[in-house]
């Protein structure tokens, strides 16, 4: 059963920020550290990306629940958990976010893990267990974040990739916030919409059309939370009105725009993942972060935006 713990604190989390240096296409990573560990509880929010949890803590560590199903330990969430909970007595994590292409090679699958969250050891077998043993003894972050970027760029290299035309189509979709018309994609990329509603589906577990949705939800999610307004961002985000807005966000997270607006799990998004913040500058190719561990502020307001 999934611990019933207090909401987590994240002034009492170090953060730690990928370096642009170990990036990988399709491949972000960031690393948490719990000054104090102790059992949390925290209510997660649906992501355009398959995230692996790699729990670094000593004992019973990270809890993952859905659907009334609890995964324990380093756990892989796939596109639409649905009503998801992390929780446990919580030390320190690894976070990588696949978006769908990269998982579909790094991971062998990607249309399984759609709405489910499972264990790490079922789907990497032996390769995860000694893949945490390695991480547990480095020495610091930017050790970690290398032996990761290492074991991914291995994985990327040598399982076959989606089609070039579902991979462009996925980049449109998040480069245009969720707003690409899929009739339009498949102009682009010269295939009939069926075809590429088929193979989009076929290799990235889920529909053009829910994919962009998913993505603009997050967008909205991300503005929420920084913020802004529900009407502005309902009107920033495309649709058609507050209620849309609404709907959408209810489908999708379970939640009301104000309950997500001050949802834990997205409180630090621009400290943990400052690329893709709506409040932040994306740190440039060949940028360099001077200290890649960071503090959330004691007393910072949850609504200044982590996922």
């Amino acid at each position: 059963m999934l611990s019933t713990g207090a909401p987590l604190d994240w002034s009492l989390v170090d953060i730690a920020v990928h370096r642009s240096s170990h990036r990988l296409p399709g491949v972000s990573m960031a690393g948490f550290r719990h000054r104090a560990p102790a059992s949390v509880d925290i209510a997660m929010v649906a992501h355009p990306s398959v995230t692996l949890f790699i729990d670094l803590s000593e004992g019973e560590g990270l809890v993952h629940r859905t659907r009334g199903r609890d995964v324990r330990g380093s756990a892989v969430v796939g596109l639409l958990p649905g009503d998801l909970r992390a929780g446990g007595r919580v030390g320190e994590c690894l976070q990588i976010r696949l978006d769908p292409a990269a998982a579909a090679v790094v991971l062998g699958t990607a249309t399984e893990l759609t709405g489910a969250v499972v264990s790490l050891d079922d789907v990497w077998g032996r390769d995860a267990g000694r893949t945490e043993d390695r991480l547990r003894a480095a020495a610091s972050w930017d050790e970690r974040f290398t032996i990761a970027a290492d074991l991914l760029g291995r994985r990327l290299g040598s399982g076959p990739a989606v089609d070039p035309e579902v991979a462009f189509a996925w980049r449109q979709m998040r480069a245009g916030r969720g707003r690409a018309r899929v009739d339009g994609l498949a102009d682009e990329v010269g295939w009939s919409r069926k075809r590429l509603s088929a193979r989009f589906r076929a290799q990235l577990g889920i529909t053009p059309k829910r994919a962009a949705r998913l993505v603009r939800f997050d967008h909205a999610a991300r503005l929420l939370a920084a913020g802004h307004a529900a009407a502005g961002v309902a009107a920033e985000s495309g649709y058609a009105d507050q209620s849309h807005l609404h709907r959408e966000v209810k489908s999708f997270a379970g939640l009301t725009p104000t309950a997500v607006a001050v949802a834990p799990w997205l409180a630090i998004d621009d400290v943990a993942w400052p690329a893709s913040s709506p409040t932040r500058s994306p740190v440039t190719s060949g940028g360099h972060i001077p200290d890649p561990v960071r503090r959330v502020p004691s007393g910072r307001p949850l609504a200044r935006g982590l996922r």
